[in-house]
């Protein structure tokens, strides 16, 4: 049962917030992409939803290349600097927040963008995207960081390489 009764097109009616952290270029077993497969996923939520968008992107942008590109996450843990903070979150009840994949959990950049919100009874939905890593750890340090926010045990993880045929699965899940 969903926070909003049984009924899941409740959230489509609420006042929401997708911020996500996508990286094109070379992504991991799908090759060189134009756009990031989390921004696909966030584009088919926010066509549903008729949320806002707010892309989280580093200050300094990563490499290219999927194994440099690793490298460079792994040493942006803790500090990552990104172009701009949201400030205000208030408006909104129901914040999407969507990542890749990155040593075990979301980006990097993702948490600087989250850690000085304020979460008090947002209700959070989860997406990643993965070749493999399912949520990992996702769900645990979300909670962690969105303190006093109601985190949904509904999250949902994508394949990058299933990112495009992925809208009726989205549909399903909102």
């Amino acid at each position: 049962m969903s926070l909003f009764g049984s009924n899941k097109e409740n959230y489509k009616d609420k006042n929401s917030l997708i911020i996500y952290f996508s990286r094109a270029d070379e992504n991991y077993s799908v090759g060189y992409i134009e756009k990031g497969n989390t921004e696909h996923i966030a584009e088919y939520v926010q066509e549903l939803t008729n949320a806002d968008m707010f892309k989280v992107e580093p200050l300094v942008p990563y490499a290219k290349d999927y194994k440099t590109c690793i490298e460079e996450a792994k040493q942006r843990i803790g500090n990552a600097p990104i172009k701009e903070k949201i400030e205000d979150i208030s408006e909104y009840e129901v914040i999407y927040i969507m990542t890749p994949i990155y040593w075990g959990t979301y980006a990097p950049e993702l948490e600087t963008a989250l850690k000085e919100l304020d979460f008090t009874g947002k209700i959070i939905r989860i997406v990643t995207t993965h070749e493999g890593s399912g949520l990992a750890n996702v769900p645990n340090d979300v909670k962690r960081i969105c303190k006093g926010a109601i985190v949904l045990d509904d999250s949902i993880a994508i394949r990058g390489a299933d990112c495009l045929n992925a809208k009726s699965r989205i549909e399903n899940w909102i």
